[in-house]
């Protein structure tokens, strides 16, 4: 069997647009099942707590999925976080796509990844730039902050459902996994 054929980012940004995540992967389309509702509701309470916290500060920009963030253009990797945040000082990134890497990205995390593996995808967060990932694990109930630094993982540490969050991208942000998410 032959493999797919490989598609440029040109080509992904003309077929159809959907609300259906979607990755170009180094050229390979990928087109998932649309999320759970628990993982929907968890996107929404973690987006309006960030969001508010983002605003009431002014540093920045929250999005939310489906919104492609073009990591290479030249290898046609796109992806499609679930929540992200853009500092002011990064707004320039924010154009027809978002053409780079956001400070902070935040993965919702299903049993059966819809798209990708998780690892895969917190390597090139860290390899083009991502300061921060957050890992939110449903049925753990707790979340990996992922810190990188020289476009390598820096550093991790779980923090369990009642500690407040301790991120470098948004230092005095300090609500917990409890605090966020409401039990589903």
């Amino acid at each position: 069997m032959a493999a797919p054929p490989l598609m440029t980012v040109d080509e992904y940004f003309h077929t159809p647009e959907t609300v259906r995540p979607s990755e170009l992967r180094y050229g390979v389309l990928h087109v998932a099942e649309s999320p759970s509702p628990q993982h929907q509701s968890a996107v929404a309470q973690l987006f309006r707590s960030l969001d508010a916290h983002v605003r009431a500060r002014d540093v920045g920009e929250m999005w939310l999925a489906p919104l492609d963030v073009v990591l290479d253009d030249e290898k046609a990797l796109i992806v499609q976080p679930d929540l992200m945040f853009i500092s002011k000082a990064r707004e320039w990134i924010v154009q027809d796509r978002v053409r780079g890497a956001p400070d902070l990205v935040v993965e919702v995390l299903s049993p059966n990844p819809r798209i990708g593996k998780t690892e895969e995808r917190v390597t090139w967060f860290a390899e083009y730039g991502v300061r921060e990932c957050w890992l939110v694990h449903l049925d753990r109930r707790d979340i990996t902050v992922v810190t990188c630094a020289h476009r390598r993982i820096a550093g991790r540490r779980v923090f369990a459902r009642r500690e407040p969050l301790e991120s470098a991208v948004l230092p005095d942000f300090a609500e917990g996994f409890d605090d966020i998410l409401r039990p589903l």
